[in-house]
């Protein structure tokens, strides 16, 4: 894109619309199966929308990916008839009617997914990384920047970690804990461990850290990593104290949901203690089971450690 001195707006009219033609070419928006299949763009969203949902319905689709209902409706049947997805009437409203996928759905989506990341990671490495970075900062500037106006309820961001975040997890969770709970250093020790055993040892396909950002400071983070081929572990959630309401944590542990589903998993585990009870909250919010407790001692204080988990 071509830098002018004071463009006008219209000047800016234009930009955008060269970028977006140069967006579209670049990643293949406009070939005429998407990802080298037989399906459209707005089939394949969809069909991501709803792996990475647990439950959703025709209507909170159509609002979400601004998809005229007729159009919906038609993809929908479609992908109902080749045993893609499953509908069910929802117990909360009879009116309304849930969509899954299928394991066939699921096998597609897989498929559709593993292509869209090797497509990506091919266009990753054509570039250095000082560059890599560069392109994810703008894009996460052009997503806040067009999507605060439309989500004025979502006042944040989430993206993938950058160089100095690990440290800022380890700090922050050193530090939190110490001022709201009285934990000594071994806390901030284990928390140390943990964050470079994920760096060390991270799996691409099936592991994932969030960091969640507003007005350009993290506020919160989250870890989902592989206990086994089958079961995922959600680790170190935390939030800002000054950021805590705006249903941060909340999504946070959404996007380990979804993602865990999307690559398949059968189930997440998690560790905590019985004193975290904004966590516990999100936890049972999120549908996860409480199945074991134990007392012990460690961080300077008698705890109780619980381990929560939630099928898929």
């Amino acid at each position: 894109m071509r830098q002018t001195v004071n463009p006008t707006f219209n000047d800016r009219v234009s930009a955008l619309r060269q970028f977006n033609r140069f967006y579209t070419q670049k990643v293949g928006i406009l070939k005429e199966g998407y990802l080298g299949s037989s399906l459209s763009l707005a089939k394949v969203r969809v069909l991501y929308e709803i792996a990475y949902r647990k439950k959703t319905t025709a209507s909170e689709l159509s609002k979400a990916l601004a998809l005229d209902p007729g159009y919906l409706s038609r993809i929908i049947r479609d992908y109902s008839r080749n045993n893609v997805i499953r509908r069910s009437r929802s117990k909360a409203d009879g009116r309304e009617t849930l969509l899954q996928l299928t394991n066939d759905g699921r096998r597609t989506f897989r498929s559709l997914n593993n292509r869209a990341e090797d497509e990506v990671r091919e266009l990753l490495n054509s570039i250095g990384v000082a560059d890599q970075n560069r392109l994810i900062i703008a894009m996460h500037t052009i997503e806040d920047v067009l999507g605060s106006r439309e989500t004025k309820e979502t006042p944040y961001l989430l993206r993938p970690p950058r160089p100095g975040d690990m440290g800022w997890v380890v700090h922050r969770h050193g530090a939190i804990y110490s001022q709201e709970y009285g934990w000594d250093k071994g806390f901030e020790a284990l928390v140390a461990r943990i964050v470079a055993d994920f760096m060390e040892h991270f799996d691409a396909q099936r592991e994932r850290c969030w960091i969640a950002e507003r007005d350009a400071e993290i506020v919160g983070s989250v870890f989902l990593v592989k206990k086994s081929a089958k079961v995922a572990q959600l680790r170190l959630l935390l939030v800002e104290p000054n950021a805590r309401g705006l249903g941060i944590g909340r999504r946070l542990v959404e996007e380990c949901t979804s993602f865990a589903k999307a690559v398949g998993y059968r189930k997440i585990t998690l560790w905590t203690n019985s004193v975290l009870h904004a966590a516990r909250c999100i936890y049972r919010k999120s549908g996860y089971k409480l199945v074991r407790k134990e007392k012990y001692h460690d961080w300077g204080h008698d705890l109780v450690s619980e381990t929560w988990e939630l099928k898929l």
